[in-house]
């Protein structure tokens, strides 16, 4: 009977000692505070755009891009409430939906969200994509409405299921005649429009509005405003703050990270019983984060991507460099084995392309002298861990134990 005893004791502990946070939601990074600064450039911009709504006009479609934690789902989200207040103010007919891609994940599921911000009820599935569209589009005539759609993230839609669903939003207004919709997307991809049609380029892009990534002094602000109201007074080292702020900043300017970074350094202050941050807990940090977002990229990726990362899994055991060829040849392997359909080999380039930039693969360009050049393509993250992440999901697990035709028989033929 001593466990119970274990957990009493920590949780009295925490009650009794925790005297480090105010008000620790503060500083997770989807906490919307009431000034943004180092924003109000932005907040101008899209506050013009989006100004004639207020008189019954359909505002522009906008383009918003800028790397994570630049402030972009933030800045939209507050100048749209503003709006919205406004709206009734007015007695304007105005409706938005914001709606984040990477967490919708298909366009059904898109068009879903949206049917069902306007009231209409949209089975979970059963309807073709098409249908769901359909009933979209008739519902939202009926509303006589401006319906501003924020599509968040849309980058890691377009990249999984390609721009079809842009094109019909962008498209959508031919259709309708008492209602009128505008799009804002936003992206962390900065090359998005490399992935999308010219047609549906022009279209969605009428405005665009780039987000730069912050400097450290910016930064630091940041996190000095959020930090008075998270942190109680005197409980925060300054060279814990500015720590946080230059890693943050080297890392391009990530605004998110540093809260991140901040947040979790108290906990780790807290754990220790500590009553000061200090710069050792903001390290400390850091490990746990950069670990945490390795297994996150690994458990987010596609299915395909999965694939990749197991055929150069595999392909390590035999030597730490890998070609796209080869990388290919156990793929198709593998999607043999699941029951998967092959992508092209030139869809696969870009694949491993995202997995360099999420820092999973590590790819380079090496020359062979008169043989040319090749791509030579090594893990950059431990096998253990790949292991660890992949068994926890049943469809790999026999993955990782599988062992590739092509690597047996290129073993047989080297002895």
């Amino acid at each position: 009977m001593g466990n119970p005893n274990i957990l009493d004791d920590v949780f009295e502990k925490f009650v009794n000692e925790a005297k480090l946070f105010k008000d620790r939601e503060v500083l997770r990074h989807d906490y919307l505070p009431d000034k943004l600064p180092h924003r109000e450039e932005q907040i101008r911009l899209l506050g013009q755009s989006v100004a004639p709504v207020l008189k019954g006009s359909r505002c522009s479609n906008i383009f918003i891009y800028g790397k994570t934690g630049t402030g972009k789902t933030a800045v939209t989200k507050f100048v749209l409430s503003h709006l919205e207040s406004k709206a009734k103010e007015y007695g304007a007919p105005v409706k938005f939906c914001y709606v984040n891609c990477r967490m919708t994940g298909s366009e059904y599921r898109v068009f879903a969200s949206l049917s069902q911000s306007l009231g209409l009820s949209i089975p979970f599935t059963g309807l073709s994509v098409g249908e769901v569209f359909d009933r979209f589009r008739v519902g939202l005539e009926n509303t006589r409405t401006i319906f501003i759609i924020i599509l968040d993230e849309i980058d890691a839609l377009i990249k999984e299921r390609g721009d079809s669903i842009l094109y019909e939003l962008t498209r959508i207004n031919e259709a309708l005649q008492k209602s009128k919709v505008a799009l804002i997307g936003i992206s962390n991809d900065l090359r998005l429009k490399e992935f999308l049609d010219p047609r549906v380029l022009s279209s969605l892009s009428e405005e665009e509005l780039v987000f730069r990534p912050y400097d450290a002094a910016e930064l630091r602000n940041i996190l000095l405003e959020r930090s008075r109201l998270g942190f109680f007074e005197g409980t925060l080292s300054e060279s814990a703050l500015s720590i946080c702020s230059a890693l943050a900043a080297a890392e391009h300017g990530d605004a998110r990270r540093a809260l991140d970074l901040l947040r979790v350094a108290g906990e780790v202050a807290e754990r220790h019983g500590e009553a000061k941050v200090t710069e050792d807990h903001v390290r400390e940090a850091e490990k746990h984060i950069e670990h945490n977002k390795v297994v996150d990229a690994l458990k987010n990726s596609t299915l395909h991507s999965k694939l990749v990362l197991l055929s150069v899994y595999h392909l390590s055991k035999a030597s730490s460099n890998a070609t796209t060829g080869e990388i290919y040849d156990i793929y198709s392997e593998l999607c043999g084995e699941t029951g998967s359909s092959l992508l092209t080999q030139r869809r696969l380039g870009t694949l491993i392309n995202e997995l360099d930039a999420l820092g999973l693969l590590n790819s380079k360009v090496v020359s062979m002298g008169r043989y040319g050049r090749t791509k030579k393509i090594r893990l950059e993250i431990s096998r253990s861990m790949v292991k660890e992440v992949f068994s926890a999901d049943d469809r790999l697990e026999k993955l990782i134990k599988y062992e590739p035709k092509l690597l047996s028989k290129n073993l047989r033929t080297s002895h």
